[in-house]
């Protein structure tokens, strides 16, 4: 499971598993605004991990970012460590 603190938001950490296929599963966003959260990640849950990336980039709440936001840095950062 990835694991990412998060930074400026209400949650502290977004934690993911990626498929075979390059599908998010398991997605859990934890601290923040409870139905929110469980709201984005069921959404995303089974998506792909390049759509939700770009789906979530920008959207902002406060301190310049969001939950979706950090958790689309968070796929950033996944991705740019899978390819090092």
């Amino acid at each position: 499971m990835y694991r990412y603190k998060t930074c400026g938001t209400c949650s502290s950490e977004i934690r993911f598993d990626v498929d075979e296929e390059n599908k998010l599963r398991n997605v859990q966003i934890i601290g923040g605004c409870r139905g929110n959260t469980q709201g984005v990640c069921r959404l995303c849950e089974g998506r792909d991990l390049d759509e939700v990336e770009d789906m979530l980039k920008g959207i902002l709440c406060r301190n310049g970012t969001s939950c979706p936001d950090q958790l689309s840095r968070a796929i950033t950062k996944y991705k740019s460590e899978r390819n090092a």
